[in-house]
């Protein structure tokens, strides 16, 4: 945030939470009711928009070039809980560019493809990936261990353990990515 090219906007009273160990890339634009952990990416152009509900995203995430992540506000009917659906995204998940989050939950270690769609309501569980492309309909549940991919998204195979390594290594390669970039916009922003 040593840079012009950020937006932190407070709405209606509630200031975004960076710590101060996360990269936030130019052209972000990060909104309200959100908090971002220790370590965590947002890479270029992205929109994080906590204005009807929260959005809380975990140490170690890596949240991918261009990637919109919003809420879903409070409601009084069947088809919403009354407390709506807030983001709640996990440590080390890893966000592909141009993901939609919305109104869901990604655990700890969940990894979400390029320009794939997390709908309200829905889940991706622990060591759980939605695969590229993919939409993951309201309400469903990719378990621990699955991967599901196609529009509407459905379970195709369990992951592997070299899987969950190259997960694991992904996350481990964008904190130390993200720690250069944050270095190199620093140096051209003095």
């Amino acid at each position: 945030m040593d840079h012009p090219d950020v937006s932190i906007i407070p709405f209606n009273g509630k200031t975004p939470v960076i710590h101060p160990g996360a990269f936030i890339a130019p052209g972000c634009r990060i909104v309200g009711d959100v908090e971002i952990g220790e370590d965590a990416s947002i890479w270029y152009n992205c929109v994080i928009r906590g204005d009807v509900n929260r959005v809380t995203i975990g140490a170690r995430t890596n949240v991918q070039d261009g990637t919109v992540i919003h809420c879903d506000s409070p409601g009084d009917g069947a088809d919403r809980p009354a407390e709506g659906w807030p983001t709640i995204i996990g440590d080390d998940v890893l966000i592909g560019h141009m993901a939609m989050i919305h109104g869901c939950v990604l655990h700890d270690r969940a990894f979400v493809g390029l320009g794939a769609v997390v709908m309200s309501g829905s889940v991706v569980e622990s060591d759980a990936m939605l695969a590229a492309g993919a939409l993951l309909s309201p309400g469903k549940r990719v378990l621990h261990r699955q991967l599901w991919a196609g529009r509407p998204a459905k379970y195709m195979r369990d992951l592997t353990d070299e899987a969950l390594i190259a997960m694991r290594e992904g996350v481990d390669h964008y904190v130390h990515n993200a720690k250069a970039h944050k270095g190199a916009v620093k140096a051209a922003f003095e």
